[in-house]
């Protein structure tokens, strides 16, 4: 299967299939079997060697923390958030949305375990840590239900850490190195209040949800990968191979990014001319601090 997979990129799953997408999913029987079918899928996608893995994580990640933000009640959207992070500047408070942002780009961008999520949260108390150990076993969908109904009910606004160990727990029970951010962009406020076997449904539903924009998006970004890497020969910088790993490996850059390989004028040169090929999007749409990716 793998072998043809590289020998025909067609073959790579693009989205979920209709019958999939469309399934009724009301029975938690029939509801696992669909979403343990598009996370079988998933996984074959984020295999693919063309996928740029760390821009689509990041971008995954991005919607879930902007979807817990909204959750927090506060009006920050993922352009608010892609700024915080491209632009912080060393010393600088995030603030509360921020904050959020942050922790779901550091829990994304390295590989799942025990220690690195306590570097996303200092301060995860010995409970919360006892949950991530325990949840080790069993059906992935109900380890990451299970941590979300335990950390919400002792504390029903920490909305953050609950979703970031569940889908950490769900990349870990399904062998994945790295959290994707799956069921914190999916689950909607009514559906954190459920409980138990109501709880485990809602969570089948929205990775059904999850993963049919995440294979979307790992589409999306192959194929605007696959167009920088086709016009990076045309760039005059000495530095353009290290430049275009750079913007690989994240959701947007600014310019001031790239100073640790180039002047300020030649990275945005850099930035703009990839914009004239066809290869980087400007995303801010400002005349100034501007963001590009994929």
């Amino acid at each position: 299967m793998t072998r043809a997979l590289q020998s025909d990129p067609d073959l790579w799953p693009r989205r979920l299939p209709d019958w999939l997408a469309r399934a009724p999913s009301d029975a938690p029987e029939s509801a696992g079997l669909y979403a343990g079918a598009a996370l079988a899928l998933l996984d074959v996608a984020r295999s693919n060697p063309s996928l740029p893995q760390s821009a689509w994580r990041a971008r995954l990640s991005l919607t879930a923390a902007a979807h817990t933000v909204s959750l927090s009640g506060r009006p920050e959207r993922e352009a608010a958030l892609r700024d915080i992070l491209c632009l912080l500047r060393p010393g600088e408070q995030p603030g509360p949305a921020g904050d959020i942002a942050l922790a779901w780009h550091r829990a994304s961008a390295r590989p799942v375990s025990e220690a690195s999520l306590q570097r996303v949260f200092p301060g995860l108390g010995a409970p919360q840590l006892a949950l991530w150990r325990k949840a080790a076993a069993g059906d992935p969908v109900a380890q990451a239900a299970h941590i979300i109904e335990a950390v919400l009910t002792d504390a029903p606004r920490d909305h953050v850490p609950a979703l970031i160990l569940a889908d950490a727990a769900l990349a870990r029970a399904l062998g994945w190195t790295h959290l994707i951010a799956l069921l914190g962009a999916h689950l909607p406020r009514r559906d954190l209040t459920l409980r138990g076997d109501d709880l485990r449904l809602a969570c089948y539903k929205a990775l059904l949800r999850a993963t049919g924009d995440a294979l979307s998006l790992a589409t999306d970004l192959t194929r605007r990968a696959a167009q920088l890497h086709a016009v990076a020969p045309k760039l005059r910088s000495k530095q353009a191979d290290r430049g275009v790993d750079m913007v690989l490996s994240r959701d947007a850059i600014a310019p001031s990014a790239l100073t640790v390989l180039m002047s300020d004028r030649a990275a945005r040169r850099f930035c703009d001319r990839l914009v004239d090929l066809g290869a980087l999007r400007e995303l801010t749409g400002r005349d100034a601090f501007r963001l590009y990716g994929l």
